[in-house]
């Protein structure tokens, strides 16, 4: 399904924010492996957190096309997990707030179950291998964060570990590919305000984010929301809409320069 993800959203791109239903068809099958209904894969796309909506008949959009940035919902998680490699380690504590409009609107926070935890993942952490006592199994706790994430924004600190472990955690357990737009704030940070480092670790300091837990999933995920927070303070005034903060999160420098030109 990734590649499903990132040529659709190239083609909503380049189409303005819309496909019919030829332009949508031709993509989606072309990836089908098991299904070959448009409808079908549609479907699938929603479920599995892509933004995507049917507005008329044969007309699709991407809502992160037309979505005031400050209006998109964020689902900012993080993860506890007891190694670092998804196919031989697990996830042991996830922690997430959804975000709108610059509030947090819901929270998600769990244990997970654990038969093994090293010891020194317990030094990191502080999490006892007790905590992990009756807690939610993996499936019960991945499918709850599917359905706090719903089509929101996944936003982490150093996404890519975040997202490559849940990713795969998921596909382990039948729950599909994650389709939500990744934003990963360290990408943002350096991009919108000076730091010596932007671990997170450092942020906390230098920001100012008192009575925190650092290396716990909640902790950690509301403390991600504020650096997304402190990013939005400095955004060049062409970042309007989600697409535009989701390319400008990732832009270089010399894209950046050129869209600064343009405005003058």
């Amino acid at each position: 399904m990734r590649k499903v993800f990132e040529e659709l959203t190239r083609a909503f791109r380049k189409h303005e924010g819309m496909l019919n239903e030829e332009q949508f068809s031709h993509i989606a099958t072309k990836h089908a492996t098991l299904f070959e209904e448009s409808d079908t894969i549609f479907l699938l796309l929603q479920a599995s957190g892509y933004p995507i909506e049917q507005v008329d008949e044969d007309v699709y959009r991407l809502k992160t096309f037309f979505t005031p940035y400050r209006q998109q919902r964020y689902c900012v998680v993080d993860i506890e997990t007891n190694g670092s490699k998804p196919g031989t380690s697990q996830v042991i504590e996830i922690g997430a707030v959804m975000i709108e409009e610059g509030r947090i609107v819901d929270r998600y926070e769990t244990f997970v179950e654990c038969a093994f935890l090293p010891e020194y993942i317990t030094k990191i952490t502080g999490i006892e291998p007790e905590d992990l006592i009756g807690a939610p199994t993996r499936r019960e706790a991945l499918t709850g964060l599917r359905h706090f994430m719903e089509d929101a924004v996944f936003v982490a600190h150093n996404a890519s570990f975040d997202h490559t472990f849940l990713d795969a955690s998921f596909e382990r357990f039948g729950l599909g590919s994650i389709g939500n737009p990744v934003l990963c704030t360290i990408d943002l940070a350096k991009r919108t305000f000076e730091s010596e480092r932007y671990g997170l670790a450092y942020l906390i300091e230098s920001l100012g984010m008192e009575e925190t837990m650092h290396h716990r999933a909640y902790s950690d995920a509301l403390c991600a929301s504020k650096v997304m927070a402190k990013s939005f303070e400095t955004l060049p005034p062409y970042v309007k809409t989600t697409d535009d903060l989701l390319q400008f999160a990732k832009s270089s420098k010399k894209t950046r320069r050129m869209k600064d030109e343009e405005r003058m």
